[in-house]
């Protein structure tokens, strides 16, 4: 097991320019991580081979491995034109964590924020096969660079753990599993345990992020809040200091044999540094709580 961080917890601290890509690789090595995962906001990677390049030797350099490469995608294409530039735009990214040596990739498989008629289960069986097939293409030319593709519970049209089933189950292909957050069960109100129980078993890869959670009727006023898919309120927070039962989540993860990367996601109000560092610090601490 390897804890470590995504380059979106530094998200803030990038967007301001106090931090560039090659300084979130330095600190997560000052900071105890043991690998990063890129997710290309604050920055591009697949237009700068540079930069991609000296990303990748300051890794070294440092001694923490690039994990994994996250990116938003979506096959929920109008037109055949449109669907096929988009498996193309995805095969570009491939290349670049190929160039990289990073063996694993998340991507969407639609829209991330979807109105509420588009996220039902009609609109979710009807775009289907666009999903499969795109994955499918994806998984396939990913397969003959040795990379692992994946989906994640991301995004409410494809969060809920049985339709992250359905499409890995459609898809087929042993390159293709899912990265396991485990808060973003709650985006759709299933339970994160529920969702880590039942996806557990399909995981190459876990997120670990915690949530404050109010019900619909109790709206908590200002601050980071946001609606899930039926209206109560979720903020990011430190993990470890949620709602989410994070150290039954991680003596489940545990007793199950996994023992792969798990990367700290933080998206709360506090200090992206200080929120990250005591996010990856808490789940150490629990990890090592389990016997």
């Amino acid at each position: 097991m390897k804890i470590g961080l995504s380059t979106y917890s530094l998200l803030g601290a990038l967007k301001t320019g106090e931090m560039n890509v090659l300084d979130v690789v330095q600190w997560i090595a000052d900071n105890e991580g043991e690998h990063m995962e890129i997710v290309p906001y604050g920055f591009t990677l697949v237009d700068n081979l540079e930069l991609a390049d000296a990303v990748r030797n300051k890794a070294e350099a440092v001694g923490i491995e690039l994990s994994n490469y996250s990116m938003p995608a979506n096959f929920v294409q109008e037109t055949d034109h449109e669907f096929v530039a988009e498996v193309e735009r995805l095969k570009k990214h491939v290349d670049l964590i190929h160039r990289m040596g990073i063996k694993h990739m998340r991507h969407d498989v639609t829209a991330f924020t979807l109105p509420p008629e588009k996220i039902t289960i009609e609109s979710f069986e009807k775009n289907l096969p666009l999903m499969v097939e795109g994955s499918r293409q994806i998984a396939d030319y990913a397969a003959e660079f040795g990379i692992t593709t994946t989906i994640e519970n991301h995004g409410q049209c494809v969060q809920a753990s049985d339709r992250v089933q359905r499409v890995l189950l459609e898809v087929d292909r042993p390159n293709f599993k899912t990265t396991l957050d485990v808060g973003n069960f709650m985006c759709v109100d299933e339970d994160p345990i529920v969702g880590v129980k039942r996806n557990l078993p399909f995981a190459s890869l876990v997120h670990f992020k915690d949530f404050y959670v109010r019900p619909y009727f109790h709206d908590p006023g200002n601050g980071d809040w946001f609606k899930t898919a039926n209206g109560n309120f979720l903020r990011g927070a430190i993990v470890g200091h949620g709602d989410i039962n994070i150290r039954e989540i991680v003596k489940l993860i545990k007793e199950s044999g996994y023992d792969g990367y798990i990367t700290v996601e933080f998206e709360g109000m506090e200090d992206c540094k200080r929120g990250s560092k005591i996010g990856m610090d808490n789940l150490r601490r629990f990890w090592n709580e389990v016997k």
